[in-house]
């Protein structure tokens, strides 16, 4: 065989392998498809099967450019120049209450933690309550004032809202939604376009607690552990963050789906690959036991009082200083940075000096967590 029959055989052989990888990509790149027929626990679940019914149900019938953004909130443009975000969400939590918080506190944190990680100041909210029948107005009283502390705490107020009641057995106890607005300060910018290669992910703090809290408190295996949820406000952190940090790229709270999922939806979004770190990743330790006795990754286990922020390199030390000198942010930590390529992969680092593949969260190991 001659040099250039050599030349030309490798040539093809390149070619090949060229078309091969543009095919991975673009599968890596595509939403998922809804193949199901009937709404399962999946579907809530913050991975792939909640992507699917959110393009395939929602996002097809109310089609628009800010939906389309598909954020915690929607960032909106007032006549005068002034920009605000709006965002929504509904808390199903079982048991209601759990060590660390309550539905209660979920309602509020879980709106006000959208509208921060959107870079806006939450201002005001609304509450609508969905009730069974029989429940007892007494424990009602009890989650209103978790609300109300909550609230109070979060600087934000309740301002209007709803009640509906429902007949035994339709609601499980009880169902709340909120609603939040908040205003943008001006020049402020937070979204995946921004991320660029070299850039370092931050994470405010150890992960895992809430949805591990909440699995425990069912007592449906017997097992016992000092976890208490994180369930917080975090928009005093995110304020203080982005002082020391004005260039911050992008945020997210990271909750159902966890850390994993989060950084799914930032490679694919972004177009770019999240690579992350094993040893850096800030887990308390019987979190870490929890989860090995269930068999749940805790990259995947939601949080109610974390966020994961994207920051140029040259920033990240007066990011990090600014939580750690938090009371909320006292374990954030640098747990990993965003390559070029290969464009929408997460790979996680292991302590063993090996890497793994981290894609987005398929079933629903913990359904009914918020």
């Amino acid at each position: 065989m001659t040099s250039s029959q050599v030349g030309a055989d490798r040539s093809m052989s390149e070619a090949r392998e060229d078309r091969v990888l543009e095919r991975i990509d673009a599968f890596r790149k595509r939403r998922p498809r809804l193949l199901d027929t009937v709404i399962t626990l999946a579907h809530g679940a913050g991975g792939k099967s909640s992507a699917a019914l959110t393009d395939a149900v929602f996002l097809e019938a109310f089609r628009n450019p800010e939906l389309e953004q598909l954020g915690d909130a929607a960032v909106l443009a007032l006549p005068s120049g002034e920009r605000l975000a709006f965002s929504t969400d509904s808390y199903v939590v079982q048991p209601l209450r759990f060590p660390g918080g309550s539905i209660g506190n979920l309602a509020v944190h879980g709106t006000v933690n959208d509208l921060a990680v959107s870079g806006a100041r939450p201002q005001w909210l609304s509450a609508a309550f969905v009730i069974e029948e029989g429940f007892e107005i007494g424990r009602l009283q009890q989650f209103v004032s978790d609300m109300r502390e909550s609230a109070a705490a979060a600087g934000v107020q309740i301002v209007t809202g709803d009640t509906k009641v429902v007949g035994r057995g339709a609601a499980d106890g009880l169902y709340i939604s909120t609603a939040g607005v908040g205003l943008i300060p001006a020049g402020r910018r937070l979204s995946a376009d921004l991320v660029r290669p070299g850039d370092r992910i931050i994470v405010s703090g150890t992960i895992g607690e809430h949805g591990m809290a909440v699995m425990l408190a069912r007592g449906e295996l017997a097992i016992e552990a000092d976890i208490d949820s994180d369930t917080a406000p975090v928009n005093g952190l995110v304020e203080a963050m982005l002082a020391a940090a004005p260039d911050t790229r992008w945020m997210r709270d990271a909750t159902r789906g966890g850390v994993g999922t989060v950084a799914n939806e930032l490679a694919q979004t972004a177009g770019v690959a999240v690579i992350l770190d094993e040893a850096t990743l800030p887990i308390l330790p019987q979190v870490l036991g929890a989860c090995d006795m269930f068999g749940i990754d805790p990259l995947y286990v939601a949080n109610e009082g974390k966020f994961i922020a994207v920051v140029p390199p040259e920033q990240t030390d007066a990011a990090l200083a600014a939580l750690r000198a938090h009371p909320l942010g006292a374990s954030a930590a640098v747990i990993g940075e965003i390559l070029g390529d290969p464009q929408g992969i997460v790979a996680l680092r292991t302590a063993f000096g090996g890497s793994r593949i981290v894609d987005m969260l398929v079933g629903d190991p913990l359904p009914r967590i918020c």
